[in-house]
């Protein structure tokens, strides 16, 4: 089992669960060093003071708030442990909602809850009541000095916590100019209804690949070997015209239908 990043209780009503928080997910970005391109040496991270040109040692660095242009509040560390959050090494289920009044922008990152042994009894409790419904539990959880609004969820045989933002730290779709009055021709909805309806399909999340990250490694594996690659580099898309939407609309059908006929064919990205 892979190292637990936090353990306590989930706590709802006077149940309390202990149990530990290991991480569901495992990213697989590329990471890079920066070198020297003479040597290959490694380059550091020197810190150079905007305003007098100096370098900057770590004894002297500090952390400061820019409240105006080019005025700060500096915080010592003595300010930061001032209003750290009491770390209650629990998750405290406030209430139960659908979670389908949830808008899926406001999740963020999965962890697995994996209950101790004197827990399991109550742990399969709650995930079993709960997955005979819709219902998650909201809960507040303290994480690394910093309190997260989080569901806690079932999948499969697990309970999941999922850390969700706070409703002010989601942009508003007021902040852009996004289409209101547009109004689409009945034969426009009709095709593009079609179009929906001929892609769609059982999601199957196995059959999508990160086709950059392949075709990097592909490159870096090559360069390992000496072997000098060139990257495929795909062609941009040129946007729908929209007079010709509607022509658009049904070769995309044409084309949909046609693949999917083809045997053996099956759908990846």
């Amino acid at each position: 089992m892979a190292h637990a990043i936090w353990s306590g209780t989930i706590n709802f009503g006077l149940v309390s669960i202990p149990v530990t928080l290991h991480t569901a997910v495992r990213p697989k970005e590329l990471r890079f060093h920066f070198l020297h391109d003479a040597d290959h040496g490694r380059l550091n991270n020197v810190r150079i003071c905007s305003s007098c040109g100096k370098r900057v040692e770590w004894e002297h660095v500090v952390r400061g708030f820019e409240y105006e242009r080019n005025k700060y509040v500096v915080l010592t560390e003595e300010d930061f442990k001032s209003v750290d959050v009491e770390a209650t090494q629990s998750i405290d289920i406030m209430e139960f909602v659908d979670s389908q009044e949830i808008d899926p922008m406001f999740f963020e990152t999965p962890y697995y809850l994996v209950p101790e042994k004197k827990g399991r009894h109550a742990y399969a409790l709650l995930r079993d009541v709960l997955g005979k419904g819709t219902k998650v539990g909201v809960a507040r959880v303290v994480l690394r000095t910093r309190e997260h609004l989080a569901a806690v969820r079932p999948r499969g045989d697990a309970l999941v916590l999922e850390l969700m933002h706070f409703a002010d730290e989601l942009v508003g779709q007021e902040d852009f100019d996004l289409p209101r009055a547009e109004k689409a021709s009945p034969a426009e909805i009709k095709s593009a209804t079609m179009l929906v309806e001929a892609m769609t399909a059982k999601f199957d999340p196995t059959a999508f690949k990160d086709r950059y990250r392949e075709e990097l490694m592909r490159l870096i594996e090559a360069r390992a070997r000496g072997k000098r690659v060139k990257a495929r580099a795909g062609k941009p898309r040129q946007p729908t015209n929209v007079i010709d939407l509607q022509d658009v609309l049904q070769q995309s059908l044409a084309e949909t239908r046609k693949r999917r006929k083809a045997p053996g064919r099956k759908h990846v990205a």
